[in-house]
């Protein structure tokens, strides 16, 4: 029975889809103007990661992960680069999707862009001005009233009156509450501009997940994601917009992320601690990113070190050593250690927990290997399948082990031939030699790994 930490209502629930059998969930994505960072790459697993295995209960799942591709932003930017926004945004979209397949993220189900669902955003702005929510500045620009909507601060927790306390009013946007917020900017000078009743303009940040989450999943659905810092003011905002045009209630699960601290700080471009995912590419694999992220229990920090990488790439070797060198086979005889992986899983998607049986599972593998190699591959099939609804595990081990490039400068076939050179030096008792090679290897960064089967290697 899987139970997630519902944010909304501050506790775990059992998860209970609006349609039995299917599941609608939406996450809010990338604003293209830049690089994707660490904080994105934990989105992108986290949530890729809910997907899979909501699949593998067996449900049918629409999910929808948006484009924001018109903001402050990326003009800002487009204006700094002397570029146009349409070729801005293409052009960090496609390196967006490019991170994304490195990490071995599936493609969401759908991928809305802001800029083509300006006619449902215009429609949600009109229904909120007809029902009273929203009301026209006088300059172009389009408000929510905040305090015509009852269940403003309920998945935040934060009172009107406290909020007001630190607001300031800005008179010159034509704020009726300091707490109000736009859903439709008048046009500036050279600025991207659509056609609207309230004149040439474009929408606000906040509209367009209301109007993109509606229009692929229905008025009302399952569930809500995104990181910790959205929480407020986006997605409060975005459940006020929502309930307020449609009068049903917006979602039923919210989900939220935990921040990322590098070296225990938070992660921001102002200290200089600021990592991109193709930054971090040029040191580690993506695979070693991907365990690294899963390492944290999706709701808890997740605190970026080198320590922490070297780490995922130890673990990420002795699980492809426990896989090495072991014949295709079907699942069989891991029973107690799916029943423990799919009770992490079901408790709120407990990835640590669930890493932590796959390890006793690999130590299985490795106990019963020189005894029983079929009991052996079984297991070795069920540990792949385990690694599968987390996305790793799934590259051949000795292409794993290897690793990628020379070492030192030794190719794949010159320390194949060195290896040789030292099994011909044993069986001529010529130790020195073979200890001379076996060092030279050692010293280009290769461990060696003498078995019954014969000698395999590795990158260390």
């Amino acid at each position: 029975m899987l139970k997630i930490h519902n944010n909304l209502t501050k506790r775990k629930e059992k998860f209970t889809p609006i349609e039995p059998g299917k599941a609608r969930m939406y996450v809010c994505g990338m604003t293209v103007y830049d690089y994707c960072h660490l904080g994105h790459a934990r989105v992108l697993v986290v949530f890729d990661v809910v997907y899979r295995y909501l699949q593998k209960c067996g449900y049918e799942v629409t999910y929808v992960r948006n484009i924001t591709d018109i903001d402050d932003k990326i003009i800002n930017r487009a204006n700094e680069n002397g570029e146009d926004i349409t070729d801005l945004t293409q052009r960090f979209i496609q390196a967006m999707q490019e991170d994304a397949a490195a990490l071995n993220v599936l493609p969401p189900s759908k991928e809305p862009r802001a800029t083509r669902h300006i006619q449902e955003i215009l429609d949600m702005v009109q229904k909120l001005i007809d029902r009273g929510y929203a009301y026209e500045a006088g300059n172009g620009d389009v408000y929510y009233a905040v305090s015509q909507f009852e269940g403003y601060g309920k998945l935040s927790g934060k009172a009107l009156e406290d909020l007001r306390a630190g607001a300031r009013v800005e008179v010159a946007e034509g704020k009726r509450d300091p707490l109000d917020f736009a859903l439709w900017k008048a046009a500036k000078p050279g600025e991207p501009a659509w056609e609207s009743p309230w004149g040439e303009g474009r929408p606000g940040w906040h509209i367009e997940c209301s109007a993109m989450s509606t229009c692929c999943l229905g008025n009302h659905f399952d569930l809500h994601g995104g990181g910790a810092d959205l929480q407020f003011p986006h997605h409060e905002n975005e459940i006020a917009q929502s309930e307020g045009a449609t009068g049903e209630k917006f979602v039923n699960y919210w989900m939220h992320n935990g921040f990322v601290r590098i070296n225990e700080e938070k992660m921001s471009k102002s200290l200089g601690n600021f990592f991109t995912i193709r930054e971090i590419l040029e040191r580690y694999r993506a695979e070693e990113i991907r365990y690294f992220i899963l390492t944290s229990q999706y709701r808890s920090p997740l605190n970026y070190d080198d320590e922490h990488l070297d780490n995922a790439r130890a673990a990420l070797t002795r699980f492809y050593t426990a896989l090495r060198g072991l014949p295709d086979a079907a699942p069989a005889g891991g029973e107690d250690f799916r029943k423990r992986f799919m009770a992490a899983m079901d408790d709120d998607f407990n990835t640590p927990e669930a890493l932590a049986a796959l390890f006793d599972l690999a130590r299985e593998i490795n106990r019963v290997r020189d005894q029983d190699e079929t009991q052996a591959a079984g297991l070795a099939a069920e540990l792949r399948a385990l690694g599968d609804l987390l996305g790793i595990l799934q590259s051949d081990p000795d292409a794993y082990l290897r690793g990628e490039g020379d070492a030192d400068g030794l190719s794949d076939e010159q320390i194949n031939e060195l290896i040789e050179q030292r099994i011909a030096a044993k069986v001529d008792k010529n130790w020195s030699e073979a200890d001379r090679i076996r060092d030279q290897l050692q010293q280009a960064g290769i461990v060696l790994e003498d078995g019954a089967g014969g000698t395999s290697w590795r990158r260390g």
